[in-house]
């Protein structure tokens, strides 16, 4: 296969991953202006980033199924392309979960979270430039290390903001509307580890 028809796969894992930062931004904006009011209209936004990254992985999809041969094995493409994919879902979630419980301000511990995220994140677009030259790449390793150790973070963060939660708040529809905000944080801060495990596994097996 030409390095032309390779690149086909590796540019729309980058451009999967770009959509999943610009989801993450798109929560830092809602996060920092949050209103109410708006949420309906950030939800839309939101999920038109969710769609255009969902057509981009289709294309590849369809493009993977007619293909005879593959840059690396077309079961791992296509795992790790519903990985990215997975991964701008659940941003998608958090700021649904804002929406269907009415949120009417931001707890700080969610903003620390979604910092954690968004670096992740970036992290995770790094990693996909980097990938289409694993086989010499010096930075890959770097970047894999950086989002499990992201990952790690937003644990410690999601068992603090936890724990905040339920000591202070009263509000037994707060508590439960928070759990699943502060989840789904969580659950994108996994998305990333696992998109991050995944290419380290590629790159093992095709070493």
């Amino acid at each position: 296969m030409s390095k032309k028809q390779d690149a086909i796969y590796f540019d729309n894992f980058i451009a999967c991953a770009q959509y999943a930062s610009q989801a993450a931004q798109l929560l830092k904006e809602i996060f920092h202006s949050f209103d109410p009011s708006h949420m309906s209209q950030w939800a839309d936004q939101l999920h038109e980033i969710e769609h255009a990254a969902d057509k981009k992985r289709h294309a590849m999809t369809d493009k993977l199924a007619k293909a005879f041969i593959t840059p690396i094995e077309r079961e791992d493409i296509a795992d790790l392309s519903g990985s990215i994919d997975t991964l701008v879902d659940k941003l998608e979630e958090v700021c649904i979960r804002l929406y269907i419980h009415n949120i009417q301000s931001i707890r700080t511990g969610a903003m620390n979270m979604l910092d954690v995220v968004i670096r992740s994140c970036e992290e995770v677009c790094h990693l996909m430039e980097e990938f289409a030259d694993f086989r010499h790449s010096k930075k890959l390793k770097d970047y894999i290390i950086k989002i499990n150790s992201l990952e790690e973070e937003s644990d410690r963060l999601f068992i603090a903001n936890m724990r905040e939660l339920h000591v202070t708040q009263l509000d037994i529809r707060e508590v439960l509307a928070w759990e699943e905000i502060y989840t789904y944080l969580e659950k994108c801060a996994d998305a990333c580890e696992e998109i991050a495990d995944q290419v380290e596994n590629i790159v093992m097996k095709n070493s």
